[in-house]
């Protein structure tokens, strides 16, 4: 691990900010206990809602955490197709006796306000997804003391996010639960991304700060991998999901592991950028249909996603998932941290044992 990261955890594993309500002060707390990096997620809350949380987490541990920070989008144009996809959830609204919500209700996310807040209070870490931050802000995170990070899909990204001062990358295969942090939202790069070994190998080649590895990643065994690969740091988020600490609904962490539901898929339904869950009814049927408009899909079918939770009905849920969900072990955060740091251990011993004294393989 680069020094500067080796500083804020000792062990390799960052925990990764799942916004929604997954990513709580306990988790993150629980998380940085155990000598992992913790984090918050700050997207798609407000400015003081973040500062509300980021006080909660202070008060149960003084180790250093991360605030995750959604970077606003770019207007979207065609309004015409967010009009035919809500009278195509009609039917859904009626069905969970709700209103779908206002396509329009915002698009910066409070960014201003968020970044007014870290920088007069200011955290150890900040990590941007869905864009790259302007040079100025990553300075003045920097002059405050905030080592930074910014999410990228590929190395042409990856050198976007180095040009701009970031300290360090975090290199997000497609094998990542969640919405996918690509810096361009484009239709024509639907089912284009990138696995997560060659990714970081590429990005390896393309930057000289450190990468922090994300997408799938379950076992101390492919943090190996992914170290080995290149990273100075796994960030693991289904991982963390079914954890107790974790905010998400019961429903949600069963779902993990019910043989219900065998496989992820991106897409673009519930928000209207590319983000893996389990394949339930409303993906397989309104998917193929979802336009690329974020965040305004996302405001569009909030009242129904939040419906289906209350109802415990998954097959309504936005069941963000990585393509390891079936690995996911129901375990107390802290305890989930040090058993993936004994396996990770316990991997690079067994790799030093195979390559011999000389780093030959035997």
């Amino acid at each position: 691990m680069s020094s500067a990261l080796a500083d804020l955890s000792p062990h390799p594993i960052v925990q990764a900010p799942m916004a929604g309500g997954v990513s709580v002060p306990r988790l993150a707390a629980a998380v940085s206990e155990a000598g992992g990096l913790g984090f918050l997620a700050a997207g798609l809350k407000t400015a003081d809602g973040m500062y509300q949380e980021i006080k909660q987490l202070r008060g149960l541990t003084g180790r250093p955490f991360g605030v995750n920070v959604f970077v606003p989008q770019p207007e979207y144009a065609e309004s015409g197709a967010v009009e035919v996809y809500a009278h195509q959830l009609a039917g859904e609204a009626a069905w969970y006796e709700t209103e779908l919500g206002d396509p329009d209700s915002g698009r910066d996310d409070g960014y201003d306000a968020k970044l007014a807040v870290l920088l007069d209070d200011p955290v150890p870490v900040v990590s941007f997804h869905f864009g790259v931050p302007s040079a100025q802000a990553l300075e003045s995170l920097r002059r405050a003391g905030t080592y930074t990070l910014v999410t990228a899909t590929t190395a042409e990204e990856a050198r976007a996010v180095e040009r701009a001062g970031a300290d360090a990358v975090i290199a997000q295969g497609v094998e990542a639960g969640g919405h996918q942090g690509t810096h361009r939202d484009s239709l024509e790069n639907d089912g284009a991304g990138i696995g997560l070994l060659s990714l970081v190998a590429q990005i390896r080649e393309a930057v000289g700060i450190p990468i922090v590895a994300a997408g799938g990643i379950m076992r101390g065994g492919q943090i190996t991998a992914a170290l080995a690969a290149g990273a100075s740091a796994a960030q693991l988020g289904t991982a963390f999901l079914a954890t107790p600490e974790s905010g998400a609904p019961d429903v949600h962490k069963q779902a993990l592991t019910n043989p219900l539901f065998a496989r992820t898929e991106l897409t673009r339904a519930f928000s209207g950028r590319p983000a893996r869950g389990l394949v339930n009814r409303f993906l397989r049927e309104h998917g193929p249909y979802a336009p690329a408009a974020y965040p305004e899909i996302h405001h569009l079918t909030s009242p129904l996603r939040k419906a289906a939770a209350k109802a415990d009905d998954a097959q309504g849920m936005a069941l963000w998932a990585g393509q390891g969900h079936r690995l996911a072990r129901e375990l107390p955060a802290g305890r989930l941290v040090e058993l993936l740091a004994a396996e990770l251990a316990d991997a690079r011993t067994a790799l030093s044992r195979l390559l011999g004294p000389g780093g030959d393989r035997r």
